[in-house]
């Protein structure tokens, strides 16, 4: 990605309790996303929230799990971001619970990479 730029921001909206093969999704669509040369990718956990269904889940509620909302956000430019997502979507569709996915196009005004600090022995 280039500074002053257009990309696209994809939003999955899921729960931490939601699972593709043994593996947490969130964690399953953040390393394929790496693996494909996305951008940016960040898991954000929420405090309280529902959906479709109307169920509330709230870090509050004593659960067995920690379930909450979850949301994925991934950042690239538009095309790239939108074929993720075709490749993502079977997955996402064959969920036994629901998700929402959103895409808006945004502007980049500062992508810079930062230095990795080395430490010394």
């Amino acid at each position: 990605m280039e500074n002053n730029s257009q990309a696209g921001i994809l939003r999955i909206f899921i729960s931490s309790t939601d699972q593709f093969r043994q593996t947490p999704l969130y964690e399953f669509i953040v390393l394929q996303a790496k693996k494909e040369g996305i951008a940016g990718a960040t898991v954000f956990k929420g405090m309280l929230g529902f959906g479709a269904s109307s169920v509330i889940h709230s870090n509050k509620f004593w659960e067995v799990s920690d379930k909450v909302p979850t949301v994925i956000e991934l950042i690239d430019k538009e095309d790239k971001i939108l074929s993720f997502y075709e490749r993502m979507r079977p997955q996402l569709e064959a969920m036994k619970y629901g998700c929402l996915v959103t895409f808006d196009k945004t502007s980049v005004l500062l992508y810079k990479s930062g230095q990795k600090k080395m430490f010394e022995v």
